[in-house]
């Protein structure tokens, strides 16, 4: 049987993206993206173009870093990831106790060498753990199986909501609940949680800080700081 050779060319273009484990879709959709941030900086850099070869330059570092990070094997990734998040988990700690503080905030680790904020880790190191947790357990996840994964997201979200840094614990928070969602849990049971949270958010305002407070403020109505923290907001619209 003659087999066309435009499906020849697929089969190749498919195997050779099989071979880098790339999701073309996905790429496609990042690389656009990427494109149109570069564009839009460009126009709000006044035409500037190091500022763009920079960005160039991280972008192609990171994408560089993705198809690296895309040839790590699953199973190595799941043997990593609880010592990731214990290290993680352990600077977040480490944080709070020696961290650097700067603005009122307490989110730097200074280890000589290396200056980092570990809240960082923890955008990646949250989503894998409960990924690695829940794929030993059955799905859709028993009751007992979701504490688990709650607690294993609360402890680094409120160690990093301690810094305090309440947009990164939000994050991080997410990306775990994220995974949750993505095991199958019952929509119903989504639903009583976002009720919940619906319920009790407006309790968050008496804990929030004073400059967390303005944030929420700002973004609800802009015109009220038309030339500080509100410029930005009015100028996308």
């Amino acid at each position: 049987m003659n087999v066309p050779l435009t499906a020849g060319r697929k089969t190749r273009r498919g195997l050779f993206a099989d071979g880098l484990h790339l999701d073309i879709p996905l790429l496609v959709g990042l690389a656009l993206l990427s494109a149109l941030g570069v564009v839009v900086l460009y126009s709000a850099g006044g035409q500037d173009m190091a500022i763009v070869e920079r960005q160039l330059l991280r972008l192609g570092f990171g994408f560089t870093v993705m198809l690296a990070c895309a040839q790590i094997p699953p199973s190595t990734l799941t043997r990593w990831t609880p010592w990731l998040y214990i290290l993680g988990t352990g600077f977040l700690v480490a944080v709070l106790v020696a961290g650097e503080t700067g603005k009122g905030a307490q989110r730097w680790l200074d280890l000589g060498l290396l200056r980092f904020q570990p809240s960082e880790i923890m955008k990646v190191a949250v989503p894998l753990m409960v990924a690695a947790f829940l794929a030993e357990k059955p799905l859709p996840p028993s009751r007992k199986a979701l504490g688990a994964a709650l607690l294993m997201i609360a402890i680094p979200a409120l160690l990093v909501a301690r810094q305090p840094d309440l947009g990164t614990a939000l994050l991080v928070a997410s990306a775990g609940v994220f995974v949750i969602l993505l095991a199958g849990v019952s929509w119903r049971l989504v639903a009583l949680v976002i009720a919940f949270l619906a319920a009790t958010a407006p309790l968050l305002w008496y804990v929030m800080r004073d400059y967390q407070k303005q944030r929420v403020l700002t973004f609800l109505n802009p015109e009220n700081d038309p030339l500080g923290a509100g410029y930005h907001i009015i100028q996308s619209k």
